[in-house]
């Protein structure tokens, strides 16, 4: 069985941060600031094979986004997980997903990079929709997507 990271964002009202909190009791809550992020990256241990990475887009509604790159003073990283299984899993379990290769361009994007950089491409960034489109069937099937020894 793999040892997962799941990483979500700090709010009170973060879906990111709520579904990391629900999915696994060994998680990463990440400071909504470059500098802050930059540091609980730093000090995430590398005994993790693979990181889960969350964050909220406002656009989505009912889906989820899965990044493929993220991209840094011009250089891009790509993540070394298959992609599409982790897109099947959601379908299976009622979340419609897509895979992106446009990174975006704020946090989420920069955390991803690091994450990227510091596990060899072992990390992957789901967007998920804001906290007023998240109901608990969501983070249900969310759950049931990553709980439980995923295999990578």
């Amino acid at each position: 069985m793999n040892n997962v990271l799941f990483v979500g964002f700090k709010g009170k009202n973060n879906a990111s941060g709520m579904l990391v909190e629900q999915i696994a009791p060994d998680h990463l809550l990440l400071t909504n600031s470059f500098a802050g992020l930059r540091r609980d990256i730093d000090s995430v241990p590398n005994e993790y094979d693979y990181i889960v990475m969350f964050g909220v887009d406002k656009t989505l509604t009912d889906s989820v986004r899965i990044d493929k790159i993220a991209s840094l003073n011009g250089i891009k990283k790509a993540t070394a997980i298959n992609l599409q299984s982790i897109k099947e899993k959601l379908a299976d379990r009622g979340v419609p997903a897509e895979i992106s290769e446009m990174p975006t361009a704020y946090l989420c994007n920069e955390a991803y990079w690091h994450m990227l950089e510091k596990f060899s491409g072992r990390a992957v960034f789901i967007h998920v929709p804001t906290i007023k489109n998240v109901d608990e069937c969501f983070v249900e099937r969310m759950k049931k997507v990553f709980q439980g020894g995923m295999e990578f």
